[in-house]
């Protein structure tokens, strides 16, 4: 159990899933330990959000656990929505702990967004890799399926193709130097968001238990602010890509800004 998620499943206003998919990694696999990495190094925290002014036991959190994964993933991110998407049909918030960027296909399906957000130092727009329409490098392409606009916070890896991708209108990328202005403008009004954070998103010095690192990315401080600054419009949240290849940097951040998550959104 993710540590503070005391709620009841009837009583939870965020419902943690975990789902450690690991088929598509391309360096670096571990992701399927994600989950469990960051239930782990959640266990130090303090229970109470001095931002929020609110103690994360008392935001309604229930952890319903991990949902294994198969190495199928079609059949697995169909599943994973469909969990999901009740979750949603009970109008709590989905919390999904990864796992290889890919489940947050599941994720989009089943809140059916406006906007996409995603912290990445990648831009994944690819619709496939090495033949596969269904990898953590073509994130960013099928939530274009469903949401209307994307943005694509710290990247600064992809392809030509990708790169050229970006510059149309329906996406936004925001590079290290220029997210203090996108979270002191952004607002979402009455848009509903995505949010997802790809561990990747952050510096390696940072972050170095992930599967594909990329120098000269965000700083944790960083990241916590797009979280808190995205968080009160989002009906779904997820952190991703963390494997166990470093001493719980990765999972240590990725727990503290689930915690930023849900303590904003509970109280904006």
């Amino acid at each position: 159990m993710f540590p503070g998620a005391t709620a009841d499943r009837t009583d939870g206003e965020y419902v943690i899933v975990g789902a450690p998919l690991d088929v598509s990694t391309t360096f670096q696999p571990g992701t399927r330990f994600g989950p469990a990495q960051l239930r782990q190094f959640a266990r130090s925290f303090e229970d109470y959000d001095h931002h929020s002014d609110v103690r994360f036991t008392a935001c309604s959190v229930h952890d319903a656990g991990d949902i294994h994964a198969w190495d199928d993933a079609g059949e697995y991110l169909e599943f994973l929505e469909g969990e999901l998407t009740d979750i949603r049909a009970s109008q709590a918030i989905p919390v999904t702990i990864g796992g290889e960027h890919t489940v947050t296909i599941a994720g989009v399906r089943a809140t059916e967004p406006d906007v996409f957000v995603a912290c990445d130092a990648h831009l994944d727009l690819r619709e496939a890799y090495d033949g596969n329409p269904l990898s953590h490098a073509t994130v960013t392409h099928h939530a274009l399926n469903t949401a209307s606009e994307a943005y694509v916070i710290g990247a600064r890896s992809g392809s030509k193709p990708e790169w050229e991708r970006a510059e149309k209108d329906d996406i936004m990328v925001i590079e290290p130097e220029a997210i203090k202005a996108f979270c002191e403008s952004i607002s979402f009004e009455d848009q509903s968001v995505y949010l997802s954070v790809d561990i990747d998103a952050a510096d390696p010095s940072v972050a170095p238990g992930t599967g594909t690192m990329e120098p000269f990315g965000l700083t944790s401080q960083q990241l916590e602010r797009v979280v808190r600054s995205v968080a009160p419009a989002a009906v779904g949240f997820d952190v991703v890509e963390v494997n166990d290849r470093d001493d719980g940097q990765a999972a240590t951040l990725g727990a503290k800004l689930l915690r930023s998550f849900v303590t904003t959104h509970a109280t904006s």
